[in-house]
């Protein structure tokens, strides 16, 4: 892992180029933000094939949803907050219902907008979208997996989320690795004591209380569940019944989000402690990045504290 490099929001831009470059077929459906998102050179490059409907997130889903019904490979993109926020209603009745192929990019996602405060602090829209039973989301941890995400959602047969932030994010995968897709996960370093599951930005805070749990005596395996849903089921289920017990961490709301998804996983194969490290009871708040992450628990040292809590409740 390297230090602070190039958000996962800042891949969205290139990897739709990379995509139409090896040939994909795509058209954007983007809003007022647009330009922000990173898909002017697409644009410039193919301008028949954006749209950017402005401040108008509910007509972007339906747009989206009729082109995917045109036989139009599609991906909408805007702020997440309104996007999932406004439009979720629209996803749920002309995208998740009737299962149409449509790629949604929701961007500026968690505590990482800083300054811009609680409207535009996303940290809902994994519990909003796991509601749906057949919608893949993709929570990547860096600008390399944010890409392969990306590309392979372009052509995933079926609708897709893809959560992106603005923050920069360090880098934990080389470039050109290409195998991220839905169902999948990465396990990134071994232990036999605790399993640490993860995404987004945790990812990197998991992978730095490893080192620390590993002076303790304590050996963590870090998993990037980058698949929300569906989740990595059988690397997780390994995992667990390996450790005895297990921490999850996200930049996202306790209730409905990854840590609920793994909670109800692990209870149903084997009876152990699962702690989290999330966004309890609390909306977002201005700050910058780093304020809110130490401010609402997002970092190494909160893990650490949890795996040490999980580990002594384990049952041996």
């Amino acid at each position: 892992m390297t230090g602070a490099g190039r958000s996962t929001e800042d891949a969205y831009g290139p990897a739709l180029m990379e995509f139409a470059a090896s040939g994909g077929e795509l058209t954007v459906v983007e809003g007022g933000e647009g330009s922000d998102a990173g898909s002017a050179l697409f644009r410039e490059a193919w301008p028949g094939k954006v749209f950017n409907l402005g401040a108008a997130e509910q007509d972007m889903i339906l747009t989206a949803a009729g082109l995917a019904l045109g036989g139009k490979n599609v991906c909408v993109s805007s702020n997440s907050s309104f996007l999932v926020g406004r439009g979720y209603e629209q996803i749920r009745s002309a995208i998740a219902i009737p299962g149409l192929p449509v790629k949604i990019a929701g961007t500026r996602c968690g505590v990482t907008v800083g300054e811009d405060g609680a409207s535009r602090q996303m940290l809902e829209d994994l519990a909003l979208m796991r509601a749906f039973p057949n919608m893949a989301i993709l929570a990547p941890a860096d600008y390399a997996s944010a890409m392969a995400a990306l590309t392979n959602a372009f052509s995933f047969n079926g609708p897709v989320y893809i959560r992106l932030g603005r923050g920069a994010a360090p880098q934990i995968y080389e470039d050109g690795d290409k195998n991220f897709r839905p169902g999948g996960g990465r396990s990134l370093r071994e232990g036999s004591e605790v399993t640490l599951c993860c995404c987004g930005i945790m990812v990197a805070e998991a992978l730095k209380a490893a080192e620390v749990l590993a002076k303790q005596g304590i050996g963590a395996e870090v998993i990037d569940c980058y698949s929300v849903a569906p989740l990595p089921s059988q690397l997780i289920l390994d995992s667990v019944h390996r450790t005895g017990c297990c921490v999850v961490a996200e930049e996202h709301f306790a209730r409905g989000g990854l840590g609920e998804g793994v909670a109800a996983l692990v209870s149903a194969a084997y009876p152990v402690p699962v702690k989290q490290v999330a966004i309890f009871d609390k909306f977002g708040q201005s700050g910058s990045p780093a304020e809110l992450q130490e401010y609402y628990g997002l970092t190494a040292s909160q893990i650490v504290s949890a795996a040490a809590s999980a580990w002594t409740m384990r049952r041996r």
